[in-house]
């Protein structure tokens, strides 16, 4: 459902559905209910402009009788934020789509205690695309290609890709060269297939019995130590001596959240700088100078409007892989 109202600042209207039935009379009656404690005086002089708005964009004001409407839309009450010391770079915009390397820390859309600091958001603003919607996402710790939307008309075209499994992201991620103590060795290439599901009241993504519904294919491109040298074989450190690390491509053949993340633990080999697999720890500021060292490497897909195959490859790179 369209929204009557614009985008304002980057962000869009929020769409609020009121109840069939209830002890409340009137739209801000309900409103009061929901949000009174925070901000009343704040609710009712929206009404009071105009600023709440009903279905084709009609006006309420403090009397409207709440049956009057099965939604509402609203511009929320933005909390200032502190602004992610990252920076989004621009690899290609035409009419259709826009491509920018993501970086670290910033998240893709808006939510929870980021809003004007998202990828979308900025882009919005600093490009005056208030239309501007992604076609995919990545997770807030994860950088790379992220491609986004800039025409309405044609939306659809590149959404049908996505849905199809018709688009190829290779990603790359730094970990362990050999597997944690517990775990068999790795014969590489390898196909990680199993069952993940994730609610929204857990925090992490499980792998559960059942048919898989995801698939990775995990590759070793390089090992070295965390100095950054260079070798020639995936030989254990010596005793004492740093771990040795290793660079992997990894090519998921679905989409679930998590699941890089989830498929590199399941191997004994959980990424570097991974806060939440294989095991989760305490919540802690974010730390900068050591982002998750997973990158969305590239993006290919035949484009719906040229009919021409098209790859769009980050120019970021790994810290730990330098």
């Amino acid at each position: 459902m369209q929204s009557p109202l614009p985008v304002r600042d980057g962000v869009n209207a929020t769409r609020l559905r009121l109840p069939d039935e209830g002890p409340w009379e009137t739209a801000l009656d309900y409103m009061m209910h929901r949000w009174g404690h925070i901000d009343p005086q704040g609710i009712e002089d929206r009404f009071d402009a105009g600023e709440i708005v009903g279905e084709a964009g009609t006006a309420l004001d403090r009397s409207t009788p709440m049956q009057d409407h099965t939604f509402i839309w609203y511009y929320r009450t933005l909390p200032p934020e502190t602004r992610i010391p990252v920076e989004l770079n621009i690899l290609h915009q035409d009419d259709h789509l826009l491509v920018v390397d993501k970086p670290h820390f910033l998240p893709t859309t808006p939510g929870g205690t980021y809003i004007q600091e998202s990828a979308l958001v900025r882009l919005r603003n600093q490009l005056g695309l208030p239309d501007l919607i992604p076609m995919h996402r990545l997770d807030r710790m994860t950088a790379g290609i992220l491609l986004l939307s800039t025409n309405p008309e044609t939306r659809g075209k590149y959404q049908v890709l996505f849905e199809k499994r018709q688009v190829q992201k290779e990603y790359e991620c730094v970990s362990a060269a050999e597997p944690a103590p517990g775990h068999p060795a790795v014969d590489f290439p390898v196909v990680v297939r199993n069952r993940m599901t994730k609610s929204r009241s857990y925090l992490l993504a499980e792998v559960v019995a059942g048919e898989p519904n995801a698939e990775t294919r995990i590759e070793r491109l390089r090992t070295f130590d965390p100095a950054g040298q260079l070798h020639s074989a995936p030989d254990s450190a010596p005793d004492g001596g740093p771990q040795r690390r290793a660079l992997y491509r990894l090519e998921p053949h679905s989409g679930k959240t998590h699941q890089l993340r989830v498929h590199m633990a399941s191997l004994g080999l959980g990424i570097v700088n991974d806060a939440f697999y294989p095991e989760l720890l305490d919540k802690a500021p974010d730390n900068y100078t050591k982002p998750l060292q997973l990158l969305a490497r590239g993006i290919r897909f035949v484009d719906p409007i040229t009919g021409s195959p098209v790859e769009y490859r980050s120019r970021l790179e790994l810290s730990e892989a330098r």
